[in-house]
C-alpha cells in the first residue's frame, strides 16, 4: 500500500516526492485512518488517509456515507467557516487503494478524558460549549429551510433522517436482537408519543461530541467524522452533545463533559441558529440515549457471536444498562 499510497500524493501534490512514517490510527470497523508525512524539498506536509479498502464489506456501510460524498462534504462545510481539514485529493479505482481521500492532519487533542481533565486545557475548556453550539449554528445553517429538497448535489446525496424514520430504523434492529429492555420499549413509546415534523431541515452532522473534536489551546481546533451526516432537525446534534455517555464521568456538566446547555444555547443563537426550544433538544437527547443504548446491544452482539471477542466489545455491551438509567431520568424530566 504505501508505494501505491506515494505515488497517488506525489501525482496531486507537486513537489512531494515520497511518504514517510505511515502509521494506521486505531479503531474504524467500516474504514481505515492511516496517518503520515508527505516528504518535500521543504518541510514535510502531515496527512491522512482516510478509505475503505475495495472488497471490505460491512453491516456499518449502510449507515455511512460513501467516501467521496464525506470529502466532498468537507469541502462544503469549510466554505461556510466549520473547522474541518482540508481535503487535498479523493481516490481513484486506478489509485488501487479502494476508495477515500486525502486530508491535512490536524495538530490537538481528540481523547475525552485528556481535554476534561488535563491542566492543558483548563483555560479553554470553559469556552467550549459555547463554541461548539457556534459551529452547529454554522453547519445548520448549509442547506437550512422549511422545504425538504436541497439545491446544492453535495445535500442532495445526503440521506434523509427525521425523527420518524430514525426511531423505525432502530426499532427494527432493536427487535432484531431479541433482548427486551422494558426500559427501551417505554423510551420507544414516550418518544413516538412527541416525534413531530421539525419546521426546519438542514445539514445535520450526525456524531457531533466530544471524541470527535479536535481541541487546541484556541479550543475547537477541526469537527471530525462526518460519516454520520444526513438532513434532518437541526437541534439533533444538540441533543446529541448532551447525551450522558458523551459526558465521560462529568456528569454535571451536560456538554460533552465540559459546559451547561445554557451556553451551547447561547452560542448557537449568537452565531445565527434559529431560537433553540429546550424541549426539543430533551427529545433529540433522549433518542440519541436511546441509539446509543442499542448501538451498546450491537456491540454486545458481535462479541457474543466471536466475531470480535475483545474485551472493548463486551465493555461496551454491557454499558447499555447505564443508557436506561439515563432514559428513565430524561423521561421523568
Amino acid at each position: 500500500m504505501e508505494s501505491s499510497l506515494a505515488t497517488l500524493v506525489a501525482k496531486h501534490l507537486p513537489g512531494v516526492r515520497g511518504i514517510a512514517s505511515l502509521r494506521r490510527f486505531s479503531g474504524g470497523a467500516s474504514q481505515e485512518t492511516w496517518s503520515f508525512d508527505a516528504l518535500t524539498e521543504g518541510e514535510a506536509l502531515p496527512l491522512v488517509l482516510r478509505r475503505r479498502p475495495a472488497g471490505l464489506a460491512s453491516g456499518a456501510e449502510t449507515m455511512a456515507l460513501r467516501l467521496e460524498t464525506e470529502a466532498a462534504l468537507l469541502g462544503l462545510v469549510a466554505g461556510a467557516g466549520v473547522p474541518v481539514p482540508e481535503v487535498r485529493c479523493v481516490l481513484d479505482p486506478a489509485d488501487a487503494l479502494g476508495s477515500g481521500y486525502v486530508m491535512t492532519r490536524l495538530e490537538g487533542e481528540t481523547i475525552p478524558r485528556r481535554i476534561l481533565r488535563d491542566a492543558t486545557f483548563d483555560a479553554v475548556r470553559p469556552h467550549l460549549a459555547r463554541q461548539c453550539g457556534a459551529i452547529l449554528a454554522r453547519i445548520h445553517a448549509i442547506g437550512g429551510s422549511a422545504g425538504l429538497q436541497p439545491t446544492d448535489p453535495v445535500l442532495a446525496d445526503l440521506p434523509l433522517a427525521p425523527a420518524e424514520v430514525q426511531l423505525e430504523l432502530y426499532r427494527g434492529l432493536y427487535d432484531g436482537y431479541d433482548q427486551p429492555h422494558p426500559v427501551f420499549e417505554l423510551a420507544f413509546r414516550w418518544l413516538a408519543d412527541r416525534a413531530e415534523e421539525s419546521p426546519r431541515t438542514s445539514l445535520v452532522h450526525g456524531d457531533f461530541r466530544n471524541g470527535n473534536l479536535m481541541v487546541d489551546a484556541g479550543g475547537v481546533a477541526g469537527v471530525l467524522d462526518w460519516e454520520l451526516a444526513h438532513r434532518g432537525d437541526p437541534m439533533e446534534d444538540l441533543g446529541w452533545i448532551c447525551v450522558n455517555s458523551w459526558r465521560f464521568g462529568e456528569i454535571d456538566r451536560p456538554v460533552g463533559g465540559f459546559g451547561d446547555r445554557s451556553e451551547l444555547f447561547a452560542g448557537y443563537e449568537e452565531a445565527g441558529g434559529e431560537a433553540v426550544d429546550p424541549e426539543r433538544v430533551r427529545f433529540w437527547e433522549a433518542l440519541g440515549t436511546l441509539k446509543w443504548g442499542i448501538m451498546c446491544l450491537m456491540m454486545y452482539a458481535i462479541f457474543q457471536s466471536g466475531a470480535d471477542r475483545s474485551v472493548e466489545r463486551a465493555a461496551i455491551g454491557r454499558r447499555a444498562s447505564e443508557t436506561e438509567i439515563d432514559l428513565l431520568g430524561l423521561i421523568a424530566g
